[in-house]
């Protein structure tokens, strides 16, 4: 079945650091407590949501004050949902290949394969330098997260695995036991960059980017997969967007206005220039957020440019476009996480599905010449 006649896969944000997901005052029903996320993780699920990524962050900043770690936050997710697939972000410097190798594949066992994996280059130089990680410049990030990718997945698929990198070495390693999930858990990166796209062809299952138009984001995914054809790779497609559905479009403008006027202009400024000196320093002076506005950076994933605002069927037909873009899976935000899904889950989801059948193409029934009498 080709990419395009499979349904497309819904995946959320998980709130694990507090804040929500825009930088701005607006009231947002959101919590990043445990007990929050476990309610939200089981509605989601229940929703129609296949896929929740937690948040990784070291320091404050934007909004962001308090951070529950990635790995062990989307462990206990896991333990109190029965289908969901919880995608923890890691990032090289502070992680290693062989610690998330063992950690990714326990939790693997204890959770009947329902972990995966997003590699995070990193694109916050103040929070490396708080830690005392090397900072890289733009491209060498990459190539150090893509020797990771390639030490992970020699260590969940090979005894005696042997790896001679610039930033990882290993002679002989034996992992046991490898993860349930063959052949290895699922792996995940993102970025929008040339060097994010080169590595995606090369070595991920998955390539999230930032929000966009369909038409922008079929550049960059026609981009990536011919390269992936070369590479003897395949690559499926994930983009950020943030969702305000209403009953009206109106409404659903109204609250986009409403949390544009309220950002906090300060933080989003700041975001603003750490995303410029991580941007500046690709060969093409262009990073996830080379063309964003003060708008799109009060959403940080550029959420707002894909559009998925405005009623159910609104937000379904833009939904389907995207889909014929490209993307295989969304990964949404939303101002108040829990009753947002649901609602999402409850009028969109269908909507979607239902035109994804009306778009699938007739099959002929061809009826066996004995059985027409």
């Amino acid at each position: 079945m080709s990419q395009n006649n499979q349904n497309i896969t819904f995946a959320y944000w998980v709130p694990n650091v507090s804040g929500g997901l825009v930088v701005s005052q607006i009231e947002q029903r959101t919590d990043w407590s445990y007990d929050y996320n476990v309610r939200l993780a089981q509605a989601a699920e229940k929703s129609g949501f296949d896929y929740a990524l937690t948040q990784i962050r070291f320091t404050a900043g934007y909004n962001a004050e308090n951070q529950h770690e990635s790995v062990s936050f989307s462990h206990g997710i896991l333990a109190k949902t029965e289908r969901l697939k919880v995608i923890a972000a890691i990032l090289p410097g502070p992680w290693k290949p062989a610690l998330a190798a063992k950690q990714l594949a326990t939790i693997d066992h204890l959770t009947n394969g329902r972990i995966a994996i997003n590699v995070v280059s990193g694109w916050f130089r103040g929070e490396f330098d708080a830690i005392g990680e090397e900072w890289p410049e733009h491209d060498q990030r990459y190539a150090r997260s893509e020797e990771f990718i390639r030490s992970l997945k020699g260590i969940w698929t090979q005894n005696n695995f042997s790896f001679d990198g610039k930033y990882y070495q290993f002679k002989d390693y034996t992992l046991s036991p490898k993860p349930l999930q063959k052949p290895h858990i699922e792996i995940f990166q993102g970025g929008s960059s040339r060097a994010a796209r080169d590595m995606a062809s090369r070595v991920s299952d998955w390539y999230f980017t930032n929000g966009n138009t369909p038409a922008e984001l079929k550049k960059q995914i026609d981009d990536i997969r011919e390269k992936a054809k070369l590479n003897h790779h395949q690559v499926k497609i994930g983009v950020n967007a943030f969702i305000i559905a209403r009953d009206t479009e109106e409404e659903a403008q109204a609250v986009l206005q409403e949390i544009i006027d309220k950002a906090n202009v300060e933080a989003v400024n700041a975001f603003g220039d750490a995303t410029r000196e991580a941007g500046a320093s690709t060969q093409e002076g262009e990073g996830n957020w080379a063309k964003s506005s003060f708008e799109d950076l009060v959403q940080y994933n550029d959420g707002f440019k894909t559009n998925l605002i405005g009623t159910p069927q609104q937000i379904a037909e833009r939904i389907i476009a995207l889909k014929h873009s490209g993307v295989n899976l969304l990964l949404l935000a939303f101002l108040h996480f829990q009753e947002e899904v649901e609602f999402f889950g409850r009028e969109v989801i269908p909507r979607v599905r239902e035109l994804e059948k009306q778009s699938q193409p007739a099959i002929a029934h061809v009826v066996p010449e004995a059985l027409k009498y």
